[in-house]
């Protein structure tokens, strides 16, 4: 099987233009799928190539869950050994949720990673325990670990009940591509906090990264015929390396002894003393730290949180899926992704996971960057993040790595994703005005509506919505703190009311309409339907 995007059934066959598209002038022909790709969802690389791809996917992956530990577990009474042995859960989750969901769920190249939805109500949960009598700053991490515990497991029915329910499928059989390009392009914009903004707490680092990473993966890849092939697959492992090192050597030479607190957190690469307190062996068992506390107002306020995994999830489930060279995912991959999240969260909650999970944007960004969407390099990272949360010195040296480098690497990824939406507009006519206003209005409703809330916030879990019941506050403030969650919101609804019927050539429903069903388009049995495990995996498929 060559190196190309184009495997399976041929495509189907072009529908005529309209006399409305000839009228429109000139235009490029809309592509269901990226050309450009070297290998689509069920097409793999050498073995080898596959094992440095899904390391790259691995440390991408490993940012969000470090930056979510360092702010969270001291907010906790934890110690650097607490916060390693959450980093080992969180990357085992992760490498769980990860197999089953490209196994089972969406069967998408996507990883699943360590979600800041749930932030916000764990605040919550923080504060309340900092307000109880504890015996010690151990005693009061346990417990909230513990009360985290319980309200995951609780809300993890949300996502079942959603999905296998087929509510949640439902729902999306009311989007076109009027509404996905807002959902899918605030999944990446809506989290440029993680970008330049955690790029300039360390500038030294970061912004090397960000240009050696660009120099190397888009201009020094045309030298050659053969730095083609390796920098635009693997210049982000050699730039992490080479900037890594650097960063080293001003640790090492004493350039952040005399500087701001701040300024050490970003740029040490010993700042959270994980490698020294990490065990060499722990292996993550269920309820590790104790007996779940289910309390109903900690239960309620994460239940906001569920479901914004659930729409940021499907954003990025339909993101994947362009930079894989599939079909947009039919309603009843989507119903079953949902609630197979739902019963991921359900094993985070037994294992004593800090946050639940998400489709990680981060990596779905990678797919364009290497593009390379294959399945199965995904499906070997997980076991890199298995083995990492076992052997936790080792896990601890990667974790290591300065945020600001992840936060260069960012800057690009979540770039691309954002990019990613904008390019369904091609299904749709980009010259009626009633879609010009209902993209506008949900891009920038989706943008300025999260931001307002997630402005307001505090670090003690408050925010805007500030009514007498605190779970009716977290769940308000936690959903409206998503910018792909209020466009999912505000899009649905003006797509589906504002002529909806007479406009629906406009929004693009004959084409969008036979990849809402199981069997509407011959590939989406092929790129979504359940494998014959052991024929698909045998050694002879990879090449």
């Amino acid at each position: 099987m060559g190196e190309t995007a184009n495997h399976g059934p041929p495509p189907q066959p072009q529908v005529p233009p309209s006399p409305l598209a000839l009228s429109r002038g000139p235009t490029w022909v809309p592509a269901e799928q990226l050309p450009q790709l070297e290998f689509c969802i069920h097409s793999n690389p050498s073995l080898p190539q596959a094992f440095l791809l899904a390391f790259q996917h691995y440390i991408v992956m490993l940012g969000t869950t470090v930056l979510i530990a360092n702010l969270l577990v001291p907010r906790m009474g934890g110690t650097h050994g607490d916060k390693a042995r959450v980093i080992q859960t969180l990357l085992l989750m992760s490498g769980v949720n990860t197999l089953l969901q490209t196994l089972f769920g969406s069967r998408l190249p996507t990883v699943m990673g360590a979600s800041f939805a749930y932030m916000l109500p764990v605040f919550s949960i923080i504060n309340g325990i900092n307000d109880e009598n504890n015996a010690s700053e151990h005693q009061r991490f346990t417990k909230t670990m513990r009360t985290i515990q319980g309200s995951l497991i609780v809300c993890s029915f949300i996502n079942i009940i959603l999905g296998f329910s087929r509510v949640w499928g439902g729902l999306t059989r009311l989007f076109s591509p009027i509404v996905i390009v807002p959902v899918v392009s605030l999944v990446g914009l809506g989290l440029y906090a993680r970008g330049f903004v955690l790029l300039g707490n360390c500038v030294e680092i970061g912004l090397p990264m960000l240009i050696l990473l660009v120099v190397s993966q888009q201009y020094l890849k045309h030298v050659h015929l053969r730095t083609k092939f390796i920098f635009e697959r693997f210049a982000l492992l050699f730039c992490i390396g080479i900037v890594w090192a650097f960063a080293a050597i001003l640790t090492a030479a004493g350039a952040y002894n005399n500087v701001k607190s701040q300024t050490k957190d970003s740029c040490r690469i010993d700042r959270a003393s994980l490698i020294s307190d990490a065990p060499w062996i722990k292996i993550p068992y269920p309820f590790q730290w104790g007996t779940p506390v289910f309390e109903a107002s900690h239960v309620f306020g994460m239940m906001g949180a569920a479901l914004v995994t659930s729409a940021e999830s499907t954003g990025t489930f339909f993101a994947a899926a362009r930079l894989a060279g599939a079909t947009p995912p039919p309603a009843n991959v989507l119903t079953r992704s949902i609630g197979l999240q739902g019963i991921g969260m359900l094993l985070e909650g037994f294992f004593g996971s800090l946050v639940g999970t998400t489709a990680s944007v981060e990596n779905v960004g990678l797919l364009g960057l290497t593009r390379i969407g294959s399945r199965r390099v995904v499906q070997i990272s997980t076991a890199f993040m298995i083995f990492f949360s076992i052997f936790g010195k080792f896990g601890a040296f990667f974790a290591s790595i300065p945020l600001p480098i992840f936060a260069a690497i960012y800057c690009i990824l979540l770039g691309i994703v954002a990019a990613v939406g904008i390019t369904f507009l091609q299904f749709a006519n980009n010259n009626s005005m009633r879609n010009i206003y209902v993209l506008g209005v949900s891009l920038f409703l989706g943008i300025s509506i999260s931001q307002y809330f997630v402005s307001k916030s505090t670090p003690t879990g408050g925010g805007p919505t500030r009514t007498g019941a605190g779970w009716f506050n977290d769940i308000f403030n936690t959903i409206f703190s998503s910018a792909p969650t209020v466009a999912m919101i505000v899009g649905t609804l003006l797509d589906n009311t504002l002529d909806a019927r007479r406009t629906s050539e406009d929004r693009g429903l004959p084409w969008w309409e036979r990849f809402q069903y199981k069997h509407g388009d011959n590939r989406t049995e092929e790129f979504y339907s359940f494998p014959l495990l052991i024929r698909e995996y045998i050694p002879t498929r990879f090449h």
